[in-house]
């Protein structure tokens, strides 16, 4: 599954313009600045490595998921940035600074105990020292020249994104099921920002045209304002509100709405990676 992912990945970047590669690159270079001098800030401090380690231990493990998650989309959205989903991706999720400082340091525990497993057996009153220690190395050897190049910047940022979306995949199944959801057929309202953004357009037809709401099956009305759906569908307004309501798909061609269901989220995001590799390799 790890390799299938990051094959998706490699075919959907190897669909971009050179202009595109290269706004994505600046992009991820940016997050990845930001990310570390918050890891960086949380290991330098006393203070806050102490508050920001209490706050990782509070949280439940369905709630580090959900951390977890809400970092990915933050990741996949610069990689939909250039293409014509961009329009009708997530609106990105600003994580509070208490949440990304957790959620790096997570993941830097996390890569730690991969990488050598015996270091985290020592006391937590010393990890903040021997990650610290570790840090420094890490962005010594990262300053070396290895982020010069589109490749050096994409490798870590492609095995963030495949081993985020392997823990997703799995504890976002968990919690569905602990919910009683159904993975299959498992239906989300559209997001709110996402239903605001509709366009109203006007009703026009040919000569002896009936144009039909498919929700509520009665005529639309010639010059009268109806919603239409980014896929250029159209529906009565009081009929697809309610819809969206409960359903972010349209009801004629089954497109996707942005939701705010991180999981749900996600899942649609590589969808359309995965459309955009298969285009390629075809």
């Amino acid at each position: 599954m790890e390799e299938e992912n990051t094959t998706i990945i490699m075919a959907s970047l190897s669909t971009l313009s050179p202009s595109h590669l290269t706004n994505l690159t600046h992009s991820i270079l940016s997050i990845s600045h930001h990310h570390r001098r918050r890891l960086a800030a949380v290991l330098s401090s006393p203070t806050l490595f102490s508050l920001t380690l209490r706050h990782l231990l509070s949280l439940s493990l369905p709630d580090k998921t959900h951390l977890i998650a809400n970092h990915l989309l933050s990741l996949l959205n610069p990689l939909l940035i250039n293409r014509k989903h961009q329009s009708l991706t997530s609106y990105a999720t600003n994580m509070k600074l208490r949440d990304l400082d957790a959620v790096v340091l997570l993941l830097f525990l996390c890569e730690t105990h991969q990488l050598d497993p015996d270091v985290l057996e020592a006391s937590a009153d010393n990890w903040r020292e021997i990650l610290g220690n570790m840090c420094s190395d890490t962005m010594l050897s990262n300053n070396s020249g290895l982020w010069t190049c589109d490749a050096g910047i994409l490798m870590p940022y492609i095995e963030t994104l495949v081993r985020c979306k392997r823990f997703v995949d799995i504890m976002g199944g968990y919690n569905h099921l602990r919910r009683g959801d159904q993975k299959q057929g498992y239906e989300v309202p559209a997001a709110r920002a996402a239903v605001v953004a509709l366009r109203a357009v006007e009703v026009f037809k040919g000569a002896g045209e009936e144009v039909e709401c498919v929700i509520c099956k009665e005529e639309m009305s010639e010059g009268r304002d109806v919603c239409e759906m980014p896929c250029q569908h159209s529906f009565h307004w009081k009929c697809i509100l309610p819809w969206l309501s409960k359903k972010n798909t349209c009801p004629s061609c089954r497109f996707q709405l942005p939701t705010d269901d991180v999981f749900s989220e996600i899942q649609r995001l590589w969808e359309i990676l995965v459309k955009t590799s298969d285009l390629h390799v075809a």
